[in-house]
């Protein structure tokens, strides 16, 4: 990975994972990319994907875990990076419990 592509992560991680350090959080980069994704404001969304990409967006939500995402955020999302169908979203992760 380029300098600047992790200076941008660290930033961003910086500003939306602040529990973890910069490097702790892009250690854990679908956890740190879902966070930018729920939470994260407009001009950090848009540099976050002009950064890693639509495929790595998809996996993020492909892999999400319960808790990463927001009903909204889990809609839009789904729409925006064309995974849904004519309004059928796939329901939110959940935890399960044995």
């Amino acid at each position: 990975m380029s300098q600047t592509y992790q200076e941008t992560l660290k930033s961003l991680a910086n500003k939306y994972i602040w529990w973890k350090t910069p490097d702790e959080a892009v250690a854990m980069p679908l956890r740190m990319i879902a966070q930018v994704m729920n939470i994260g404001n407009y001009a950090d969304v848009q540099l976050l994907a002009s950064l890693v990409g639509e495929e790595m967006l998809r996996e993020v939500l492909r892999q999400a875990e319960a808790g990463w995402f927001n009903q909204r955020s889990w809609a839009y999302w789904h729409y925006r990076l064309g995974l849904s169908v004519v309004d059928c979203i796939p329901a939110l992760p959940v935890r399960r419990f044995a």
